[in-house]
């Protein structure tokens, strides 16, 4: 039986006879959602998870590990394995990368200390990232350029519902039966993601590729002494050996790309797809997004079950605005992508999401009644609907096959980086903020990790959290700027 990519059609063929790719899309997201919601149940369950495993030390660096190791282990391995897909097939690296996630969220479910949780958490790290380039490059295979929006605006839409579902589910199961089972509900998830996906989504064709091993090489050393620097330099005071590994980071990087550049092989990176202008900017929003989502949910959170007192359940509950209207208008913003320029769409989704993230900045108070919270909360939900999807769609309409997975690693890549900056710059300006409103606070023998703050605290620590929300909107912010230089798209032009 031969299976073969139909692009022009938006079908992909088994034999002679033409199917739909909409049922492999609806398994793909099903691993999709899946991870997305594991990343927001722990933003949710981290003061939980500190209480349990690190209840001496009041440094919030050691529980933000939880976070980091899975992102440094997603980030640095993205371009190798959107090549893997190429490659093998992105249906047979779909499915390792399931396994891998699902027994990690096991692991993560078992363990009984901190370092044991980080680990596990950086095997489930190393599944989405085998997952994540293979769910993009499908859509990029199987539809054609011109519908790509609506299938990408599913894509967005189950960023949305991951937003409500997670802190929901986390908050709900955190408050019933602890943390633990934030990973153990993975488990049937992942059981029936796996057998949907090995039934639905089709072998596509595959690209003989040479795997550039000096390239393997040089950007995972490369994006593993950068990451690892900025993710620990807060904790060890930014000592001189850590701005060493920021600089040998920076100049591996820098080799790596000269290499990319200069080999008579096929390069890791095919460089020519930075000639695509939108793709080129597309990367740059996606960065300023992924820094903005992964810092903006950590002081929040932290205000919310800290300074005024809300369990998980309650904090996630705030967030339903954002999730409904993000899932409910994210398809129809898809659809309404494939006829207008994406700029009708980034820029005022990126616009509201920074004027949602002020609003909630201005309301981080004792005094603030916690309903008005809603309000940022819709903003920010009508925001992102015009957000996620819009940006892969244009990333991805020019790639051709045999690029797919190679581009959908990129633009991964370059999410994830800026996920792990804005972990590491969050957890830095959190902690400086603490010390700026509340001198020694470090070394006081007051709790961060579990139940209301004492109410002499609570103003300086509110307003330490309202001050680091300030960082995710002006990155963002920048990203908007960027976002005007993208170009009319080709199908559009034509017209």
């Amino acid at each position: 039986m031969t299976e073969s990519r139909a692009g022009e059609t938006g079908s992909y063929t088994t034999g002679h006879k033409p199917k739909s790719p909409w049922p492999a899309l609806w398994a793909l997201v099903i691993g999709f959602f899946m991870i997305l919601v594991d990343t927001t149940i722990v933003s949710v369950a981290n003061p939980a998870i500190k209480a349990a495993l690190d209840p001496e030390t009041n440094n919030l660096d050691n529980v933000v590990w939880v976070t980091s190791a899975y992102l440094l282990a997603y980030a640095v391995p993205l371009l190798i394995t959107g090549r893997l897909g190429d490659r093998f097939g992105p249906k047979n690296i779909y499915l390792t990368g399931l396994v891998i996630f699902t027994l990690a969220s096991l692991g993560c479910g078992l363990s009984g200390t901190l370092p044991m949780l980080v680990a596990f958490r950086a095997a489930q790290g190393l599944g989405a990232s085998l997952m994540t380039p293979q769910t993009m490059a499908v859509i990029t295979r199987t539809f054609p350029a011109d519908r790509r929006g609506a299938a990408m605006g599913l894509w967005g839409a189950t960023a949305g519902v991951a937003t409500l579902v997670g802190p929901l589910a986390g908050g709900l199961l955190v408050d019933a039966f602890g943390w633990e089972w934030i990973f153990f509900i993975n488990l049937p998830v992942g059981v029936i993601g796996f057998v949907l996906a090995w039934i639905l989504v089709p072998r596509l064709k595959t690209h003989e590729h040479r795997f550039d091993m000096v390239g393997v090489f040089l950007s995972a050393i490369g994006l593993f002494l950068l990451v690892f620097a900025l993710q620990e330099g807060e904790h060890y005071d930014w000592a001189a050996w850590i701005w060493t590994m920021v600089g040998a980071g920076v100049v591996v990087l820098a080799v790596f790309i000269w290499q990319q550049a200069t080999t008579r092989s096929e390069p890791l990176v095919p460089l020519d797809l930075f000639r695509d202008r939108n793709f080129s900017v597309s990367n740059f929003g996606i960065a300023a997004v992924g820094f903005t989502v992964t810092s903006m949910s950590l002081p929040l959170m932290f205000f919310y079950q800290l300074a005024r007192g809300l369990t998980p359940t309650e904090a996630a509950l705030l967030m339903i605005p954002m999730a409904v209207l993000s899932g409910v208008l994210a398809p129809i913003a898809g659809r309404i992508l494939d006829r207008v320029d994406p700029r009708m769409l980034l820029v005022p989704g990126l616009g509201l999401t920074v004027v949602a993230l002020v609003w909630q900045a201005l309301l981080m108070n004792a005094d603030a009644e916690i309903w008005m919270f809603l309000l940022p909360s819709a903003v920010m939900g009508v925001g992102q609907a015009g957000m996620w999807g819009p940006l892969a769609t244009t990333a991805t309409r020019n790639l051709e096959p045999r690029q797919a997975g190679a581009g959908a690693g990129i633009y991964n890549t370059t999410r994830t980086i800026g996920s792990v900056l804005g972990s590491a710059a969050i957890a830095a300006l959190m902690q400086g903020r603490l010390e700026a409103n509340l001198p020694g606070a470090s070394d006081q023998s007051g709790d961060f990790g579990s139940g209301q703050l004492p109410s002499f605290v609570v103003d300086g620590f509110s307003a330490a959290m309202a001050q680091s929300m300030i960082l995710p909107a002006a990155v963002l912010l920048v990203g908007v700027i960027g976002i005007l230089f993208m170009q009319r798209p080709k199908h559009l032009v034509a017209r």
